[in-house]
């Protein structure tokens, strides 16, 4: 568990990672709705985020040498920092235009977003292991429980930024989330910036590629396992969710919100939940890491036939049912349960296989394989969805679930 003396040094490094994902899960449901309402396509939505994930797999693999050399600290308040600038730029993009130079400075801004994410991500992470005991079962739920409280957080971030947007103004929303994150650097500052591991100035720029087989192997089959899930998530699962609820399900614009606002949140956050209680389902394979290894071979094969059974369900009853939407809608929460859970086993081990000396490149290298996975994700979404709808989104979920899978397989015991 964590000791006694770093418990209030990593308790304010976790209430800003979870101020920080608030804020990230409202702005991307707010930037999302806002420009699909101005008359942004799939397509375009896609584009809108690319940026945001290319920034991502640049500022992983830099960032745990950027923490290594400079500490763990001064990432994740640069990360806080570039977020309030962020948001209080895009509150003067009220307006829509498909002009190039617009377009431009919107996907600049969502790019400045994932780098700071990112930056938050491996210092709240790192964090972890570094302050924490060697005890395999207790890092696995401490891990568990970080992510999944993250997560959760992050769903009603998703709750907050689409509900909001049907009662308020698109810049006074931005501006709330700006000065939230702006409070909590205030506070956590100077319980943080002096307490964390400080860096190492022999750090070389080239140890930022992992030489670990397994964390190498861990890297390639989240790259799967979260282009997966991204597939059909990012843009496919709103924009369908937008339209069965203008064309079947209700009147107004806000309910709409309300739905798809709903389903966002309560997915990720039932996903959170599930990942801070993985330690619980998984009890019995907790003994070191090997068992590990295997329950997460296990999980993700559970996880490879129900987005196939939803795309031929989905294909094979293309008009707009009722029955058809519930069952799919529950279908995605099952999935959720088992992606959860699967996300939870690879979290941990990415952290076991790392040494501490080394931990903050380690993590970076591998969140740069998630960013890139988000990245395939998220574009593929706007494209598959434009061309086969969630169907099709769907169908290849369970492709990439099968690489992810098999992958894991291949873990040196």
């Amino acid at each position: 568990m964590i000791k006694s003396d770093n418990t209030k040094v990593y308790a304010y490094v976790t209430l800003s990672y979870w101020i920080f994902m608030l804020t990230d899960g409202a702005l991307r449901m707010l930037v999302l709705l806002h420009f699909h309402l101005m008359g942004l396509g799939a397509i375009q939505i896609a584009y809108l985020f690319v940026l945001y994930e290319i920034a991502g797999v640049i500022t992983n693999l830099l960032s745990g040498w950027i923490a290594s050399k400079f500490g763990l600290a001064s990432i994740l308040y640069a990360g806080l920092l570039v977020q309030v600038g962020v948001i209080l730029t895009l509150s003067n993009f009220s307006d829509v235009s498909t002009d190039i130079i617009y377009m431009a400075q919107l996907m600049l801004l969502q790019g400045l977003s994932g780098i700071a994410k990112d930056l938050v991500k491996t210092s709240a992470k790192s964090s972890i292991k570094l302050l924490s005991s060697d005890n395999s079962s207790k890092l696995f739920k401490w891990v568990t429980l970080l992510t999944g409280s993250k997560n959760a957080i992050k769903g009603f971030g998703f709750f907050v930024g689409a509900t909001s947007l049907g009662l308020f103004s698109f810049k006074g929303i931005l501006f709330c989330l700006a000065f939230l994150l702006f409070i909590t650097l205030v506070i956590t500052f100077p319980k943080v910036m002096f307490s964390l591991p400080k860096g190492k100035k022999n750090i070389k720029f080239n140890d930022i590629f992992s030489r670990n087989k397994n964390i190498n192997i861990l890297s390639f089959a989240r790259i799967f396992l979260f282009g997966a899930r991204d597939i059909w998530f990012v843009v496919a699962a709103p924009l369908y969710l937008y339209s069965i609820g203008s064309e079947v399900l209700f009147e107004t614009r806000l309910s709409n919100f309300l739905f798809v606002g709903s389903f966002m949140a309560l997915w990720v956050i039932l996903y959170g939940f599930v990942q801070a209680l993985a330690p619980i389902v998984l009890k019995n394979y907790q003994k070191n890491y090997e068992h590990l290894s295997t329950a997460a071979f296990k999980w993700g094969l559970y996880a490879i036939p129900l987005p196939l059974i939803l795309s031929c369900l989905l294909y094979f009853n293309s008009n707009l049912d009722t029955a058809v939407i519930i069952s799919t809608i529950l279908g995605l929460f099952v999935f959720g349960f088992i992606f959860a859970i699967n996300s939870s086993l690879h979290s941990y081990l990415i952290l076991a296989f790392s040494s501490k000396d080394k931990v903050a490149m380690d993590v970076g290298f591998y969140y740069s394989s998630n960013a890139l996975g988000r990245l395939v994700g998220t574009l593929l979404s706007g494209i598959l969805y434009q061309t086969g709808g969630v169907s099709l989104c769907l169908f290849c979920t369970s492709i990439f679930l099968i690489f992810s899978c098999f992958s894991i397989k291949k873990l040196t015991k």
